[in-house]
């Protein structure tokens, strides 16, 4: 990406000098922006996810262990494994997503 950006500077230098640079600098800003939309729209979705999780939900962890959800605090929750019943205490955070929400359990 820099050998371009060098390329992308010098041919907006010759198109006029210091405006051609300037030009060429707001387009890479504009692509850098543009580039970081999705990551911070899915961290939002993932954050927006984590507020939301509720005791009796099934999750995965980003470590891949799976249990359900016993009892929630601030920042941490506690999950139980379905083998042997054994209680996890983990971060919200470690979250990776809900497999089955505790309402879906009801019907």
């Amino acid at each position: 990406m820099l050998h371009s950006f060098a390329l992308f500077t010098e041919a907006a230098a010759g198109m006029g000098g210091s405006l051609g640079l300037l030009l060429a600098m707001v387009v890479m800003l504009l692509v850098v922006w543009l580039a970081g939309r999705p990551q911070k729209k899915q961290e939002k979705a993932q954050a927006e996810m984590r507020k939301a999780l509720r005791v009796g939900d099934e999750i995965t962890t980003i470590g891949g262990i799976i249990g359900k959800i016993v009892s929630i605090k601030e920042e941490t929750c506690v999950i139980e494994t379905a083998h042997e019943r054994t209680k996890i205490r983990i971060l919200r955070t470690a979250v990776s997503r809900v497999d089955v929400k505790a309402e879906d359990t009801l019907d």
